[in-house]
């Protein structure tokens, strides 16, 4: 009788440090995938900022706009980050057309005070795509 009470008590521990095993493992695995989504979030969005760099640039150099580079490299940006990151260009695009009407209108905003004079483009898409 005590032999089958010991060996209920030995089964039960075993079960028991299983499960804690189990519970570590899932939390490892859980935190590593928030890890890694974190890191794609963040380049995703260095990729977005990279992006409308490249157009204030092509912009400036009086590059033909709409260009077969340019559109090769949003499609690649869309199919890799999905459409998330189409929504996230035009949220920033209409971000930035928020404060230029703010400044048309005498409102100071919080990228005024980010982008010191003189404000170069760059510097307002910095300050908008913060990583």
């Amino acid at each position: 009788m005590i032999e089958i009470f010991l060996l209920l008590i030995i089964a039960a521990l075993a079960v028991r440090l299983r499960r804690k095993k189990m519970q570590g493992s899932a939390l490892d695995t859980e935190l590593k995938e928030l890890i890694a989504d974190a890191e794609n979030t963040k380049s995703a969005a260095s990729e977005i900022r990279q992006y409308l760099l490249d157009i204030v640039n092509d912009n400036r150099q009086e590059l033909e706009k709409f260009s077969d580079v340019r559109l090769h490299q949003a499609r690649e940006m869309v199919d890799r980050l999905g459409p998330g990151a189409f929504y996230w260009m035009t949220d920033i695009a209409a971000s930035l057309a928020a404060g230029y009407a703010a400044r048309i209108n005498g409102v100071r905003t919080n990228v005024d005070e980010e982008v010191l004079s003189p404000a170069t483009p760059e510097a307002v898409i910095k300050s908008v795509v913060v990583i």
